[in-house]
């Protein structure tokens, strides 16, 4: 997706939501500061987006412009209503927001995530193409490492710290393997996880992960 793509796709949504202002949570969000992203960063073909002062409108978004529609069929790419919970965002990251203007005279516009913020938001969701992302985040240098792991460490939950950092670790690997610097085995959740002692029935040291 491009950013006229997904600036077409904000204008439609307003018309189906009769909103003018829209937060975009997904991938494309970096389109708002780097329009010129690599593919890799931008192939998904759908935009993530709510309605900031309606979000239970996002279901208008799907039933006008979501997937397999006439709008997908016709230009390739499509809106994906969501909702505020669907993404884990760190504190403060509504302040932090790119806006990008969709349509001046009617005053429509689209708040982005910013790249850091986004980049926690993929390491909250953990999945392999989320990895993939942070990954290409980080080859093409746009993003700061130490801004993320300060990110991390702002995380008032325990347990989500411990998974942010768990998968921050997974996803730096990943790319050091696919750059040929790290080691041949990949780092997955079971090598993270603390051995386990098998001295004997009483003897059960616990994992600190939780074994999640």
């Amino acid at each position: 997706m491009t950013r006229d793509q997904l600036i077409h796709v904000i204008r439609a949504a307003a018309v189906a939501t009769n909103e003018t202002s829209f937060v975009v949570i997904g991938s494309q969000a970096i389109l708002a500061t780097h329009p010129d992203a690599p593919r890799s960063l931008r192939h998904s073909m759908e935009g993530d987006a709510y309605p900031v002062h309606s979000p239970e409108k996002s279901i208008l978004i799907d039933g006008s412009i979501g997937e397999n529609s006439l709008f997908h069929q016709t230009h390739g790419y499509y809106g994906h209503g969501v909702s505020p919970e669907t993404a884990t965002l760190p504190d403060g990251w509504k302040e932090r927001t790119i806006p990008l203007q969709i349509d001046t005279e009617r005053g429509i516009v689209a708040h982005c995530l910013e790249k850091h913020d986004l980049a926690y938001s993929k390491l909250a969701a953990g999945r392999e193409k989320d990895f993939d992302f942070i990954g290409d985040l980080l080859k093409f240098r746009l993003i700061n490492r130490g801004k993320i792991q300060r990110l991390i460490n702002t995380a008032q939950d325990a347990t989500l710290r411990e998974k942010l950092t768990r998968n921050w670790t997974i996803a730096t690997s990943k790319l050091e393997r696919r750059e040929g610097r790290g080691p041949k085995s990949p780092v997955t959740l079971s090598s993270l996880q603390s051995p386990r002692r098998t001295g004997g029935p009483g003897d059960s040291r616990p994992n600190t992960l939780g074994g999640r």
